[in-house]
């Protein structure tokens, strides 16, 4: 199975399947010199965990990060560097039924009819599992960022259809669907309970923002930053669709309109989301995920077993109602693996009048 590595100077391999003895990251290219513990990830993986909120999945992993090679006395060494997340709660009797049926909506299916012998206990290789990974990931990725000032936040803009109207950051922490708008959080609650109540499950938006990124991140042609941003947030297995700025409804303005006035002390709007011509332009980027409904549901289900044959599917097991704000952290991760990996590229090519990154 090919495609589990991402990146060009800071590449992310991710290896490990839902059910089996651990999952976990190799990261190479990673600089020496960054300060790096066990201890600092436990933030970062106590916002994907989960357990915090009454609509997650009852699986109870601690997501305790072992650092196994490319740390020595608390310094990355340049080597790589190997994270592991061993897999403490599992419980694979519940899926013995996909065995022999498909789930809807799920990778089952094509997972199937390419490789012909697949991990069916809790979806495998195609698990959410596997972004525990990613943001362990995500975290070194950031400690590449951070002395350049690069500051990633993500919020819940909808969920359940429920968007929010105000964007104060300052209420992110403050509530458990991660939202910005207090006066709406309470609809959100309530349309995750309604769908968990039938069996079903609920969908949204992360809003995803980038503050501090200098001028000169991307290639103008195949390596454009939202390109790379865009195929990493879309590789999160629950990601149905991405725009940046204005994104779509830039389709219906003029030019006029859509354009970013440029005056002496830099842009007048972002409409552009911070990236232009596939290059950051200083500004702050600004993108959002559509997130579709958690396909695993309790519902009785339409679908066909191994020999093609129709079937009726019902569930048991353990599965989230809705993927936010769980995978708000998964999102940030990606990201920040391709501002990281873009950073060392400038690094590696930028002449001495380089009027971006200091």
């Amino acid at each position: 199975m090919a495609g589990n590595t991402i990146g060009e100077l800071f590449r992310v391999t991710t290896f490990g399947e839902s059910h089996g003895k651990a999952v976990g990251t190799v990261i190479d290219g990673c600089p020496s010199g960054l300060l790096l513990s066990e201890s600092d990830f436990t933030g970062e993986m106590g916002r994907r965990r989960p357990g915090a909120r009454g609509f997650d999945t009852a699986r109870k992993e601690p997501d305790r990060v072992e650092i196994l090679s490319g740390v020595f006395e608390g310094r990355t060494t340049g080597a790589p560097v190997t994270l592991l997340i061993m897999n403490r709660d599992v419980d694979s009797r519940p899926y013995e039924i996909l065995r022999s049926l498909y789930r809807p909506g799920h990778a089952d299916f094509t997972y199937e009819k390419k490789y012909g012998h697949i991990d069916h206990r809790g979806g495998g290789r195609s698990s959410a599992r596997e972004t525990a990974a990613r943001v362990a990931a995500g975290v070194v990725a950031r400690k590449v960022l951070e002395p350049q000032g690069i500051v990633l936040r993500g919020f819940t803009l909808e969920l359940g259809g429920i968007r929010a109207r105000n964007s104060d950051m300052t209420n992110v922490p403050s509530n458990p669907l991660c939202c910005p708008d207090p006066a709406v959080v309470e609809q959100m609650a309530q349309a995750i309970k309604n769908a968990g109540d039938t069996g079903d499950s609920v969908g949204g938006i992360v809003e995803l923002r980038v503050a501090g990124c200098p001028i000169g991140l991307g290639e103008p042609v195949f390596g454009k930053l939202d390109a790379d941003i865009a195929k990493a947030v879309m590789s999160v297995g629950a990601v149905k669709g991405i725009e940046f700025g204005r994104g779509f409804e830039s389709a219906r303005l003029r030019g006029s309109e859509n354009n970013d006035p440029l005056v002496p002390g830099g842009f007048k709007s972002n409409n552009a989301g911070g990236i232009l011509g596939g290059v950051s332009n200083g500004d702050e980027i600004v993108l959002r995920a559509a997130v579709k409904p958690i396909p695993s549901i309790r519902r009785k289900q339409e679908t066909i077993d191994r020999k093609g044959r129709p079937a009726v599917l019902e569930l048991a097991g353990r599965y989230d109602v809705c993927a936010i704000p769980r995978i708000t952290p998964v999102l940030e991760a990606m990201v920040a693996i391709v501002l990281a990996d873009h950073l060392l590229r400038w690094r590696a090519v930028a002449g001495p009048e380089s009027r971006g990154i200091g």
